[in-house]
């Protein structure tokens, strides 16, 4: 008995000394993390400003699968924000603000360490280099979780790190994984709709895709509006001298209804057309190389566009869907004149052949 006592003795004195030891320690932290990745700046930055991709390489999911992640409806940019909770640990994180393709700076939690943080992309000799800085305070009980393991400011830097590593594996297959097909002429379906259009440079349409898109899906959910197929974009106009192009992210509707004045949202119709189809599997980065082999598809069958029709991109699988960029589906149709298809059904039904145009009759909706 004496000695149980002598037992529950030391173990007080040892939980009083480790106390009043991580008491002592410091509850603020700065850390500095870096990394050069081999790919773009800008396909980085637009992977990592969207929250939906973090689960992809935040290390604390990789250690601990259990870890669920729970996103808000605005994840991409300013505002944007997730959480997430497993058996050991829980957090949240919301950009503050952005600089497109230099810097997001945002307000992270982790187990009780609050901290401001500040990613910045810079081009560098081989690649992009990633700095990663967190300046904060740590909670009692994340110093006592820290020192479990091997120390808070040493996990902290450890996250860090491992997040930026993982990054690395991950962009380089969820970028650069993707396939393009191009399927030949089909007849796309027409649809009542409901957009917002825009202006954009051309080099900026992937990371507005990333806003606009689920900012349409929001409307819906909040106007509690059906959709009638999958979100779309329709091209106004695409300057390649001047870099810049007029769009409306468009979501597909079974009726025409009526937008209250002074909304930034409208509505339109889409015609049934002819149209050589392409489809997309992967990230949008790739969309201008799909586009590129639509049209080297056209010239080398002898179809000419029709410059007066709707350029549109019909996202089946999209962000909102799946986190994995390397997943997402994208169909291209360019759209052709009337009497050269009949040229090419003929054509096809002549001279069947996997290298020869098809005609095809769309199912799905836009």
């Amino acid at each position: 008995m004496r000695i149980f006592k002598y037992i529950i003795l030391l173990a007080l004195l040892a939980l009083f000394a480790t106390t009043v030891y991580v008491a002592t320690l410091k509850s603020d932290f700065e850390t500095h993390t870096s990394i050069i990745l081999k790919s773009p700046r800008t396909t980085l930055f637009n992977y990592v400003n969207d929250y939906r991709n973090w689960e992809t390489f935040a290390s604390w999911k990789k250690t601990q699968p259990n870890t669920q992640f729970e996103y808000a409806k605005n994840t991409v940019g300013v505002h944007g924000s997730c959480s997430w909770k497993g058996s050991e640990q829980e957090g949240n994180i919301k950009t503050l603000s952005v600089k497109t393709s230099e810097f997001m700076v945002h307000k992270i939690d982790y187990n009780g360490a609050e901290a401001n943080g500040k990613m910045t992309f810079k081009d560098t000799l081989g690649g992009t280099k990633i700095t990663w800085d967190l300046k904060g305070k740590m909670s009692f009980g994340y110093k006592i979780y820290g020192l479990l393991r091997g120390g808070p400011i040493h996990l902290i830097e450890q996250i860090q790190k491992q997040s930026l590593a993982n990054l690395d594996k991950t962009i380089a297959y969820e970028i650069n994984t993707y396939n393009i097909k191009v399927a030949g002429v089909v007849k796309k379906t027409g649809t009542f709709y409901i957009k917002q259009t825009i202006n954009s440079e051309i080099s900026k349409i992937p990371y507005n895709l990333r806003i606009l898109i689920p900012r349409m899906v929001n409307f819906f959910e909040k106007n509690k509006l059906k959709s009638n197929g999958y979100p779309f974009v329709i091209y106004h106009t695409y300057d390649v001298t001047r870099g810049t192009s007029k769009l409306s992210v468009c979501m597909p509707i079974d009726k025409e209804i009526f937008i209250s004045e002074g909304s930034d949202m409208s509505t339109g119709l889409l015609y049934p057309f002819q149209a050589v189809k392409t489809t997309l599997t992967g990230d949008y980065s790739h969309t201008r190389e799909a586009w590129g082999k639509t049209r080297a598809y056209l010239t080398k069958n002898h179809l000419s566009e029709n410059v007066g029709g709707t350029q549109i991109e019909v996202y089946r699988k999209n962000m909102m869907q799946v986190a994995n960029p390397s997943k997402w589906i994208t169909d291209i149709y360019i759209p052709v004149g009337v009497s050269q298809v009949a040229s090419v059904s003929k054509q096809v039904v002549t001279q069947p052949s996997n290298n020869e145009p098809h005609q095809d009759t769309e199912t799905e909706n836009p």
